[in-house]
């Protein structure tokens, strides 16, 4: 019954930008932690991004900080990566991921072992 949706995926050439959205049902996300996950093949899945469930602190991997920004909006249940400046490293499957804890500190949030919920994924392709 504890749902996540991501949407927003798609194929883009280098230096473009992409919305993702994670979208909840069956729970609210206002006391959840969300992450960003992503995994390319052949590859494990790393952490992205993650934002507590005040907002107030986040997190980004080396990889993508000062081009992605994670937020939410808790009206929405939703919580949003934008994606500006692709590059073809960026490409890989997507995931969202919720945590009771509602903060995970240090090096925690990075780790898929963290979070208790799921989504599908969704496909991020950035090719000219």
């Amino acid at each position: 019954q504890l749902q996540l949706v991501e949407s927003g995926g798609g194929l883009v050439q280098p230096g473009g930008s992409l919305r993702l959205s994670c979208a909840a049902s069956g729970f609210t996300l206002d006391y959840y932690a969300i992450g960003w996950f992503r995994q390319a093949p052949g590859k494990e899945r790393e952490g992205v991004s993650c934002i507590s469930s005040s907002g107030r602190s986040t997190n980004y991997a080396d990889s993508v900080k000062g081009r992605f920004t994670i937020s939410r909006d808790n009206a929405k249940n939703t919580v949003y990566l934008q994606m500006n400046s692709l590059k073809p490293e960026d490409t890989a499957v997507y995931y969202c991921a919720a945590a009771e804890k509602g903060l995970v500190s240090g090096t925690g949030w990075a780790s898929r072992y963290e979070y208790e919920y799921w989504g599908q994924g969704t496909q991020v392709a950035v090719s000219s």
